[in-house]
């Protein structure tokens, strides 16, 4: 298996990515190909000796930032790092491209080159949530801000096989997020998507119903489906409010010496608790409803998510993760014809 890693994308590219690359490429079990500016990451290569053999560079000329607009660059940017990157994956050249590069650029290429699985007209992007339970998967996290039921149906269809292919949940329970649990709440849209959703509830889908935002967080269920537009404020909302939590901790425990000595009491505890939540140890997710592995890294990424997002694309690849989709989007109804 070969893996195309964008060297060039994320706030910390490229040294935390070629770092990652070569901390995850001796127990990866897979090749790992950096792409890349050379003068950047060829003498990153050689910092520590011998490069391993299971890595190797592909020289790209470009770049693409990650506030750019994501339309123009790709156009302007034909030999951007990740825009070599995908296109090693349509040519067959690896079996999965990871990136914690620029998303709208990585989604764009990616549909315009790869294409979509059939069934799926739009794809989304997925993000991991932690939960009191088990990490739970939310979609879409920010690609489509507005959707129609249809879009919202698929999505569930894909984050379901996706939660059972790759995060290993035995029948994921799939809920749709709402203002409330009762059959009367929310706007049109959700209504109509639970209607559809019921419809195809059966061995290939659990679909659980309404959950609410608290629900999701709680563990209740494996897979929270919402519009990207939802979904992203979600994300922003509940980093927002963890930074939040940790920065009212700080001052309080900095108030006193009885509380600075509870904090090194509690430091186990609180090392734990900041593991279960710390987006590096997730690494990234797929990009679902394209017709390869894609996966988006936060774009804050270090050496440590790097090397977990690698893991995500290999066990993407491994579990089949892509065919499991096609095959149970291919049991959805058509999506109507709105030319």
């Amino acid at each position: 298996m070969r893996i195309a890693l964008d060297a060039m994308g994320g706030d910390r590219a490229p040294e935390e990515v070629v770092r990652g690359a070569l901390a995850a490429a001796p127990d990866l079990g897979a090749e790992i190909c950096l792409v890349g500016l050379s003068e950047r990451v060829e003498p990153l290569l050689r910092e520590n000796g011998r490069c391993p053999d299971n890595v190797s560079f592909r020289a790209a000329t470009e770049v693409i930032g990650m506030t750019e607009n994501p339309v123009s660059a790709i156009r302007r940017k034909r030999d951007a790092s990740l825009a070599v990157a995908i296109q090693m994956a349509r040519d067959g050249e690896v079996e999965a491209v990871v990136s914690a590069g620029n998303t709208g650029a990585l989604m764009a290429l990616s549909k315009m080159r790869l294409g979509t699985i059939p069934g799926v007209e739009r794809p989304a992007i997925t993000a991991p949530i932690p939960t009191l339970a088990k990490p739970a998967l939310l979609l879409d996290a920010g690609a489509n801000s507005d959707c129609k039921p249809e879009h919202l149906v698929q999505f569930a269809v894909m984050a379901s096989q996706y939660a059972a292919d790759v995060m290993g949940v035995q029948r994921p329970r799939v809920g749709l997020l709402n203002i409330g649990s009762e059959d009367f709440k929310g706007n049109e849209l959700t209504k109509e998507a639970a209607v559809a959703l019921r419809e195809l509830e059966g061995p290939g889908l659990n679909f659980v119903g309404f959950v609410e935002g608290d629900q999701a967080f709680a563990g209740e269920v494996d897979v929270v489906v919402c519009d990207g537009f939802v979904g992203n404020v979600v994300l922003k909302v509940a980093e927002g409010v963890g930074d939040l939590i940790m920065g009212l901790l700080r001052q309080e425990i900095a108030r006193s010496v009885r509380g600075q000595v509870g904090a090194v009491l509690m430091r186990p505890i609180f090392q734990a608790a900041k593991g279960r939540v710390d987006y590096r140890e997730y690494g990234g997710a797929l990009l679902l409803g394209l017709n390869g592995v894609c996966v988006k890294s936060h774009g804050r990424s270090d050496a440590m998510a790097i090397g977990n997002a690698l893991t995500v694309a290999k066990r993407s690849v491994e579990s089949s993760v892509i065919e499991h989709i096609r095959e149970s989007c291919a049991r959805l109804a058509p999506v109507p014809d709105r030319a």
